[in-house]
């Protein structure tokens, strides 16, 4: 089932090939997309200023040429030139029905299958032993589940992995502050909280005071050298953090596939700094074992190289330190060999934040030099801000932790169920709450450019108005009510189907963008595309509700309009669950 883009976009390219001329590009590809402006066109495209300068014509002049061999009187009106050259194509009415029944009929509402599945691995949320999952677990668990479900959508193999922090130095204070520092009260009060408290205040004195850190890295190695205590205290601690966060992924709705820590591959570690000197990939460095830059990439893009006072100089990646220890990247390394040997992943995408950006490039660089066959990429994003614009804080100056955020959600949108939704039980109002403030907390993070800071406001991410979820709920909740409404008199809606007002075109035409939205999520892995198009759809059905009465029409135009009405909830419900959101169907 092709996308009215995938027609127009085949149709041009035919055309561009009947041009007399050899200096079109051998891997030239015509693109049509939707047009940023409708009021002069449904879709367009820009291959004439694209190709205008290698066929020494003037765009408007090749735009012309172009369109007089266009084959698409089928499919729209004849096209139109606008602007510097670009080709305008207005859809005819019975290609926007044709697609709309299409895409009635079709269980995946015209969204096509790859046609390569992949096995991808995608690495996101990660919380750290001992240490409860804070407002910055947001982008990372949020993004990372998105990109899983719109990947299996899209027919590919996905492993969904929390690659949990278990491991390391770390471990090794808590387990010390635990020894000396514990508030036996507080730990059967709230477990976690003191474990964090211990954490903080050891990691303190380790870096000012040489006898607690000592004494903390003793602890660590008679963890990793497997002391009975210190593996008993680890898996404590292990558990008391998975119990909390899984209550966490739980009422996000969110499941993994695999949660193999770092502690997992520390038995690989040792195996592979020594296959790494034996390949000559690494080579000792002031007692240090290192990977440098093999010079096969220009300096500019090589991660192992940095400019200095003009001169490019070495930064390698350090795989085992000079006291013998190993580090988060040697860990990496060795989680991309079981990765790819042992799961087979042909992908791998690791959602992490834009802090750790060289430490995913030098990481990428020692795969390239050993050759590992699998591509590996960096979903980064940025930070939280509050409304200060700056980080995220509570008035107490610590970040507050997920379960608290989450319950905050969930308590401001009760307050605004209470204050609209009179008509609801207390059972429903809960559930509607529960639904609003998680789906809230997700749509204010999708909605954003991920590689952007954003600012946190619990105003404007539980409004009714704007581009929120609370919105897209209720436009949802409004085509549900047309249909209960109706209950057992809703009628048969037939395919005979008339577009006749320009608010029926307009909700029409979004509708069969859906199907060439969502592949293009995984393009840079940019879920808010998917959240920008659901609120234009949001937006135009608010428009065509305003505009076009529904229950109280007949024949024909009634049912082109239930037909409209029951595609938008269909795509808005599927959309908003590709997010991650459940609407509930009343609020």
């Amino acid at each position: 089932m092709l996308t009215i883009t995938q027609q127009l976009t085949e149709r041009l390219g035919k055309a561009i090939q009947k041009i007399q001329n050899s200096n079109i590009p051998e891997d030239y590809s015509a693109t049509v997309t939707a047009a940023a402006d409708t009021r002069f066109g449904d879709y367009q495209t820009n291959a004439a200023m694209a190709l205008a300068k290698n066929l020494i014509m003037p765009p408007r002049e090749l735009a012309a040429e172009i369109i007089k061999l266009l084959e698409v009187e089928d499919l729209c009106e004849t096209p139109e030139i606008a602007g510097p050259g670009f080709i305008n194509f207005r859809v005819k009415e019975n290609t926007i029905v044709s697609r709309i029944n299409e895409i009635r009929k079709c269980s995946r509402l015209g969204v096509e299958n790859t046609h390569s599945p992949k096995k991808i691995l995608i690495d996101f949320s990660s919380p750290n032993i001992a240490k409860p999952m804070h407002i910055g677990h947001i982008r990372s668990t949020i993004i990372g589940d998105c990109l899983v479900r719109v990947c299996r959508f899209l027919g590919h193999e996905v492993i969904a992995d929390n690659h949990i922090g278990d491991w390391g130095t770390p471990i090794g204070q808590v387990i010390y502050g635990w020894k000396n520092h514990l508030d036996q009260e507080a730990f059967n009060e709230d477990p976690i909280k003191e474990l964090l408290r211990l954490y903080q205040m050891i990691k303190e004195k380790f870096e000012s005071d040489q006898e607690v850190n000592k004494a903390c890295l003793e602890e660590t190695v008679k963890l990793q050298s497997g002391d009975k205590e210190s593996l008993e205290l680890w898996n404590q601690f292990k558990d008391i953090t998975m119990s909390g966060s899984q209550k966490i992924y739980d009422r996000l709705g969110i499941m993994f596939d695999t949660s193999l820590g770092e502690s997992f591959y520390d038995s690989r570690l040792g195996p592979l700094v020594e296959d790494l000197l034996c390949n000559k990939i690494a080579k000792e460095s002031d007692g240090a074992v290192c990977v440098f830059s093999n010079n096969e990439l220009e300096p500019k893009n090589d991660p192992l190289l940095v400019k200095r006072d003009g001169n490019w100089i070495p930064v390698p990646c350090i795989v085992r330190k000079k006291d013998g220890g190993f580090n988060y990247a040697t860990t990496d390394i060795a989680t991309i060999d079981y990765r790819v040997n042992e799961i087979e992943a042909e992908t791998i995408l690791y959602v992490v934040d834009d802090r750790q950006s060289l430490h995913f490039r030098q990481l990428f660089e020692v795969a390239r030099q050993r050759k590992i066959n699998a591509d590996l990429k960096h979903v980064s994003f940025g930070k939280i801000l509050g409304d200060d614009r700056k980080p995220f804080k509570t008035r107490e100056g610590s970040v507050p932790d997920l379960s608290t955020v989450l319950q905050e959600a969930v308590d401001r949108a009760r307050k605004v169920v209470e204050e609209k939704s009179n008509n609801l039980s207390e059972e429903e109002k809960e559930n509607v709450a529960e639904k609003i403030g998680i789906g809230a907390i997700k749509y204010a993070e999708l909605s954003q450019a991920r590689v952007s800071d954003y600012v946190f406001s619990w105003d404007k991410m539980l409004s009714l108005q704007g581009n929120t979820a609370p919105y897209m709920i209720n436009a949802f909740v409004r085509t549900r009510s047309i249909f209960r409404k109706l209950g057992d008199n809703l009628p048969k809606i037939s395919e005979e189907l008339s577009i006749t007002t320009d608010a029926e075109r307009a909700i029409a035409i979004k509708l069969c963008q859906y199907g060439e939205i969502v592949p293009e999520i995984l393009t840079d892995h940019r879920p808010n595309i998917l959240a920008t198009y659901l609120y234009e759809l949001a937006q135009t059905f608010h428009s065509f509700y305003e505009q076009c009465p529904v229950l109280s029409t007949e024949g024909i135009t009634k049912n082109t309009r239930l037909a409209l009405c029951q595609t938008t909830s269909a795509v808005l419900q599927h959309g908003l669950g590709l997010l991650g959101i459940f609407p509930p169907e009343k609020m």
